[in-house]
């Protein structure tokens, strides 16, 4: 298992054009969870509806969690997606 903590700098937070560009990297590894955190509440980030329920917001604290067989490959990709979309 491995994750990271990610500041949201998006002056929008995330809205549904990077969670859904989310959803479906995230789906891309088909031996791999990824959640998300936010507080007390965790989901996968393959399920667009349950990241947008979220409601995360410019300055949100997030962690991504990644666990299974692709998790070095699928850490490093979603590391670079948020810095790049949030």
């Amino acid at each position: 298992m491995k994750q990271f903590t990610h500041i949201v700098q998006s002056p929008n937070g995330f809205h549904a054009r990077p969670a859904g560009l989310l959803a479906r990297q995230a789906k891309t590894y088909a031996d791999t969870v990824i959640t998300l955190t936010k507080g007390d509440k965790t989901v996968k980030a393959s399920q667009l509806l349950w990241v947008l329920n979220l409601e995360i917001q410019h300055g949100d604290a997030i962690t991504v969690t990644v666990e299974g067989a692709e998790e070095e490959t699928a850490w490093n990709d979603m590391q670079a997606f948020f810095l790049l979309n949030l």
